[in-house]
């Protein structure tokens, strides 16, 4: 894996980590970041398991930000900017091969706080 990935990563934890106080941390390490609902999900199929909210994963090809809200409200992907949407891998993913430039990184923020807040309102939290 090159070494860039490590400043990639770096990059996009603190984006990830800024909701621990809300969430749970699930995985911890220096290629994963995961946090987790606190609480069991309120869904049967998740067996009285925490949600999986987002993760940010160092791989060998690219680092990825995983964003489950964007799966179960698909209404907070309506307004991402084509800049970011170029990282998008299926409906939750996007990945970085180098750190994002300040307005993606901003964006990607803004994305995972109304996420959060998304799920808040849902109880999910």
């Amino acid at each position: 894996m090159p070494s860039d990935f490590t400043a990639v990563f770096s990059a996009l934890k603190p984006i990830m980590a800024r909701h621990a106080a809300r969430l749970q941390v699930k995985t911890d390490t220096p290629a994963e970041y995961t946090l987790v609902s606190r609480e069991p999900s309120p869904f049967p199929q998740h067996k009285g398991q925490p949600m999986w909210f987002g993760s940010v994963r160092l791989g060998k090809a690219y680092v990825s930000y995983h964003l489950m809200p964007l799966y179960m409200s698909p209404e907070l992907t309506g307004n991402i900017s084509p800049e970011l949407k170029k990282r998008m891998q299926g409906k939750t993913c996007f990945n970085f091969k180098t750190p994002p430039p300040a307005g993606v990184a901003a964006e990607l923020k803004r994305l995972t706080d109304s996420g959060l807040k998304e799920w808040e309102g849902r109880k999910w939290v």
